[in-house]
């Protein structure tokens, strides 16, 4: 064989095994053309934590911790619910386009949270999708501020590199709050552009609402802020929270691999600086699963990840991932979030049967 058809074969095999992997970046197990864009806070953390009354969930939401009794719970099937009822097709897992998962992870955690409220009775219509870019950019700009008003977008401030924290977005959504993927006339059709990494960019730089906006998404946001929002460092607070139906953010440097076992656990590997949401848990005393777990939400589309066997529950969406409890505990020490629009109370949310179908 001769030197030139040697390197043609080499290069059609390892073609061959990219496509079959998706092109995986092999130091992290994730797709190497997504983006994570967690930039650790320690300190911006610390300072929105003197800022709450009551700044862990074991605080703000002991009603809810005393009177949780351990359920499997399935947040994301309210999700699915709301967005086959508003959208008329079932829920799919979107893709961020540049770093800017920390609005992802908030953005899923708000639709989920005002999902459960419409599937109990608590709200009258299933909620809209709440657009990325403002929340990127008003974690990147505004809440990181000293102008209660906002920012105009007259400079770029926030700067044009990616990434922000998960406290800066907990800290927009409830000084600020949410901005909807639909046409707001006059001023901006999020509808078609929510999602762009380009929008998110723009006001990532400029604040929510972009150049020049002269505080009118600032405005906007405030008619639907998420008013309670509390640490959770515990996985008793985390599983009280979801017990109740509030979704909890997670941010964090923990990597996942890019597949399954055969019960739809991804082992933690590598490192990822991302955010990320949890939507559910299953116990191990409850007979489902082989130990404790939780269902974690990822925003890189449905496809970067490979699952062996079952997922535990086959409603889990496409691109969800079950992560043991370990893990998860490590994960939720230093910049994890539930997210409420209204106060954290106990709710007896029915997790089996929110699709009418048992599991």
């Amino acid at each position: 064989m001769r030197r030139g058809e040697a390197l043609w074969i080499v290069v059609a095999v390892i073609l061959g095994y990219a496509a079959w992997t998706g092109i995986r970046d092999l130091a992290s197990g994730r797709p190497a053309e997504v983006k994570s864009g967690y930039v650790p806070n320690p300190a911006g953390v610390a300072a929105f934590l003197r800022e709450l009354p009551q700044p862990y969930f074991a605080q703000a939401g002991a009603e809810c911790v005393r009177q949780a009794t351990g359920k499997d719970v399935f947040l994301y099937r309210s999700m699915d619910s709301a967005h086959q009822a508003r959208y008329g097709r079932p829920f799919r897992v979107g893709r961020q386009q540049i770093g800017s998962c920390v609005a992802w992870g908030a953005m899923h955690a708000v639709y989920c949270g005002e999902s459960v409220s419409w599937a109990i009775g608590e709200r009258p219509d299933p909620p809209i999708m709440p657009a990325t870019a403002p929340i990127y950019g008003g974690s990147r700009v505004e809440a990181r501020g000293n102008n209660p008003e906002g920012f105009d977008g007259s400079s770029p401030r926030g700067g044009y590199s990616d990434g922000s924290y998960g406290a800066a977005a907990a800290k927009w959504l409830r000084d600020w709050g949410v901005v909807y993927a639909t046409d707001y006339p006059g001023l901006f059709d999020y509808s078609s552009a929510g999602f762009l990494g380009s929008r998110e960019r723009e006001e990532g730089a400029y604040g929510a609402g972009g150049r020049g906006d002269n505080y009118r998404v600032d405005r906007l946001a405030k008619q639907h802020p998420c008013r309670h929002v509390a640490k959770v460092s515990t996985w008793d607070e985390l599983c009280a929270a979801l017990e109740s139906g509030y979704p909890v953010t997670v941010a964090s440097g923990q990597g996942f691999a890019s597949n399954t076992d055969g019960w739809g656990i991804a082992e933690g590997r590598g490192s990822w600086a991302h955010q990320m949401v949890i939507l559910g848990v299953a116990h191990k005393r409850n007979g489902r699963t082989p130990e404790d777990v939780a269902a974690i939400l990822n925003s890189w589309g449905p496809d970067w990840l490979r699952y062996e066997g079952k997922k535990i529950d086959p409603e889990l969406p496409d691109g969800a991932f079950w992560a043991r409890r370990a893990t998860v505990e490590r994960m939720i020490r230093s910049d994890s979030w539930a997210i409420g629009e209204t106060a954290f109370r106990y709710r007896d949310v029915d997790h089996a049967n929110v699709l009418g179908n048992a599991p």
